[in-house]
């Protein structure tokens, strides 16, 4: 080993790493006016209750996503954008969404980009479990019924307890989505 290298090694090894705690995001597209002020209030206590450094993961789609990582960057926590395989911006919906979308996009710490799927469902499914996958906690914007389609929130939340992830759902009690 060179003495470059010694060096380089010497000086990674004694910096402390800093850990920080990375929560992911699912939910719903479409939250019930209802039901919003209170996904808000639940997302800010969430990303400001915690301690020590925090970092977010989102796909950044419409509804609850886009509203966790506008919450976040407020908050000054990074979000590392996920990117489902498919023509991601060209299904996120209508022009409002897709401008947010690119806002967000542009002030993200990080983008993944994600393979190729098959079908849009199991690419927002992928994007779903690589999330799970990478965090330490996920928050549902759930109404706690089954999944719409394939890859939907309710199984992202299901792989999540399968797989040992804590989950904190966020919903107004009695409430239902259309």
């Amino acid at each position: 080993m060179s003495a470059e290298t010694t060096r380089t090694l010497d000086t990674a090894v004694l910096k402390p790493r800093i850990a920080a705690t990375c929560i992911g995001i699912t939910g719903h597209r479409v939250i019930p006016p209802a039901v919003l002020p209170r996904v808000h209030s639940a997302l800010r206590e969430q990303l400001s209750g915690a301690e020590g450094e925090l970092a977010a993961l989102s796909s950044l789609a419409a509804g609850a996503d886009q509203m966790f990582a506008d919450i976040a960057l407020d908050h000054g926590v990074s979000v590392t954008a996920v990117i489902p395989g498919m023509d991601y911006e060209a299904h996120l919906g209508g022009a409002e969404v897709r401008s947010a979308y690119r806002r967000i996009l542009r002030s993200c710490a990080a983008r993944v980009h994600l393979p190729a799927e098959p079908t849009h469902e199991e690419a927002y499914f992928a994007a779903g479990r690589w999330i799970v996958d990478h965090c330490d906690r996920l928050i549902a914007v759930w109404d706690g019924r089954p999944a719409r389609g394939p890859g939907g929130t309710g199984d992202v939340v299901e792989y999540a307890r399968r797989t040992g992830v804590p989950v904190t759902v966020v919903w107004l009690p009695g409430a239902r989505r259309d």
